[in-house]
């Protein structure tokens, strides 16, 4: 590991807060470069006026910059192949190439892959004709869930109640377009009950190492209603993932997919993030993502103990071992603060208040994710603005303390769940 490196963080969310945040922590001090960053990132990274999707501006800047190491935090970026250019110029990047992020881009493509891999998850079919995906609702039963094959924000999977709500979730998609080329192909998937459950897996191309479990609450209301979200709060440890379960989790999701991406010719080196559905049967896998999720990576990142660079340099280098990360006993919970109208339409450029306050609070950071500095103030710039995030003894202590740190903080119309957490208290 170098002394001084120089690192460039691609994405300007909370989870690229959070990373930069750990980053800063290692020993190593590195010199941090955030593209484009946000409020947060401003006072720990250099912001760079360049789009996490702008790949031929970042390339540019990464051939004349020469960072030591580049971590992509995004999906977008990933999918349209920044892995593969960046190495192309002789780059270290973590995360995934283009053809190995398809596990994220196409659902479709994810499902074979855990078919062919053997990895337990929910029957589904794929469909770009309306009427033939219309007629085969009958064999799915309600609720039933269709997804938007590509990217789509988080925000591509609906659970439809109703046959009418099904059917006009597919002509939306198929039809209207709703969410352009990412809804071009639906995923119409077989609903699952249980708990679920997040794990995020540091990958080398061949070995595997879990990081700690987390809980993330997608629904935009208290008791999981309203919309789906990308997400408004997380917790680490999930207590549905008992210390059982782990070596499971590995052995029949993790390296099966490992093993599949190899055969495909494009192993998997970055981090995994396997979204999982637990009940008493067993468990199935919902979606894999290509990268850190946020805003579980909020609640995760901060239970590691000691550096953090060498694992990820590991999983570029093909050297990955479970010595190089330290995880702390104490639980963290994050509680996503988000503008009115999230995750619909929401204004922008409101300021925020009492963030140095918040931060007073035991055990506190808090992460920016839809910010910018205006006027030399703190403003809001996104749907979902802050991840507030507390390490505690136990769950319940990082809850209390997490609570104390949003009641400090201040913004015209901000939202919040007020039941962080609730699932691992009502076990």
């Amino acid at each position: 590991m170098l002394s001084g490196m120089k690192i460039l963080i691609i994405g300007g969310g909370g989870r690229e807060h959070a990373i930069a945040w750990r980053l800063s922590k290692d020993s190593c001090k590195p010199e941090l470069y955030c593209a484009p960053g946000n409020a947060g990132t401003d006072s720990i990274a250099e912001n760079l006026p360049i789009s996490a999707e702008d790949i031929d501006s970042l390339t540019q800047w990464a051939i004349c910059n020469k960072p030591d190491l580049t971590v992509v935090g995004p999906e977008v970026p990933l999918c349209l192949g920044i892995t593969d250019i960046f190495e192309a110029e002789g780059l270290r990047v973590f995360g995934p190439c283009r053809e190995a992020a398809k596990i994220e881009g196409s659902k479709r493509f994810s499902k074979e892959v855990m078919a062919a891999a053997g990895v337990p998850t929910a029957r589904s079919l794929s469909f770009d004709n309306p009427d033939k995906a219309i007629d085969a609702l009958e064999s799915f039963g309600l609720p039933v869930v269709i997804k938007a094959d590509g990217l789509a924000a988080g925000k591509g999977v609906i659970i439809a109640e109703t046959k009418e709500k099904a059917v006009a979730t597919i002509q939306s998609m198929l039809i209207d377009s709703q969410f352009g080329e990412a809804g071009a192909e639906v995923l119409i998937e077989e609903f699952l009950k249980g708990e679920e459950a997040s794990i995020l897996a540091l990958i080398d191309g061949e070995n595997a190492l879990i990081l700690p479990s987390s809980q993330d609450h997608k629904r935009a209301y208290d008791n999981d209603e309203g919309p789906n979200t990308g997400g408004m709060g997380a917790y680490s440890p999930a207590p549905v993932v008992t210390d059982e379960l782990i070596p499971i989790i590995k052995e029949s999701v993790i390296m099966p997919v490992i093993r599949e991406m190899k055969k495909r010719g494009c192993p998997y080196k970055g981090v995994l993030y396997a979204g999982l559905m637990i009940n008493e049967k067993g468990m199935n896998v919902l979606e894999f993502n290509a990268r850190f999720g946020d805003p579980e990576t909020e609640a995760v990142l901060p239970r590691i103990d000691g550096d953090i660079i060498p694992a990820l340099e590991a999983c570029i280098d093909g050297t990955l071992n479970d010595d190089l990360i330290s995880v702390r006993k104490e639980a963290a919970v994050t509680i996503v603060m988000a503008s009115e109208g999230y995750p619909g339409s929401y204004p922008k450029g409101i300021r925020i208040t009492g963030l140095d306050q918040a931060a007073e609070i035991e055990g506190c950071t808090v992460f920016n994710a839809g910010t910018k500095i205006e006027n030399g103030k703190v403003v809001t710039s996104g749907g979902r603005v802050l991840s507030v995030t507390a390490i505690g003894t136990d769950l319940k202590d990082a809850v209390e303390h997490a609570y104390q740190a949003v009641a400090k903080i201040d913004f015209k119309g901000a939202h919040y769940r007020k039941d962080i957490a609730f699932r691992a208290f009502n076990r």
